[in-house]
């Protein structure tokens, strides 16, 4: 029998004063059976940091051609295509070719990662990746409740989040390109 996605309802009150955007938000997402909840932490915050009303969720560990979150157009096209994790050169140079902004939100050990995958790909013009510090996101994945409530604020290239456990400051880092 296949194991079944788990949903997190979540709400997410947005201050990002880098981009003037505030928005309260409030949607239901699904935890891939192989997902961590790193992974689903490091999604949302790549939603938080990137948000546009037109952003959504994309398949991601599902469907292969889909990433973790797009924004497309009205007329289906694809504008900003969002990968999470540490993909290989090769991913992100097809994910590039596919949509006008490529971003990545990196995370976890990225040391060889770095030398080995993302150099290869730097001359990319569309690209922007941000690298998430590890210690932080996983304290702030540590056992996240199904009704997820963060405050998200976004100063300065700061960002903090604020949930039932109290403030965390998470530190991020354009690796390429920026926001």
């Amino acid at each position: 029998m296949a194991l079944q996605a788990t949903t997190y309802k979540i709400e997410l009150n947005l201050t990002d004063m880098d981009r003037s955007v505030y928005e309260n938000l409030r949607f239901t997402v699904a935890k891939h059976p192989s997902e961590t909840e790193t992974r689903l932490a490091a999604r949302l915050i790549g939603y938080a940091l990137f948000y546009h009303e037109h952003l959504a969720f994309g398949r991601g560990l599902s469907e292969v051609d889909e990433p973790a979150l797009w924004e497309k157009s009205l007329d289906d096209r694809v504008l900003h295509w969002i990968e999470v994790g540490q993909p290989d050169s090769e991913r992100m140079t097809w994910c590039s070719r596919r949509t006008e902004k490529f971003s990545l939100v990196a995370y976890g050990n990225l040391r060889v990662w770095q030398t080995k995958e993302l150099d290869p790909v730097r001359s990319l013009k569309n690209i922007n990746v941000v690298a998430l510090d590890q210690d932080a996101l996983a304290n702030l994945a540590l056992d996240m409740p199904r009704a997820l409530n963060w405050s998200v604020m976004i100063s300065d290239g700061e960002l903090f989040v604020t949930d039932e456990r109290g403030q965390h400051e998470l530190p991020i880092e354009w690796l390429v390109g920026e926001r």
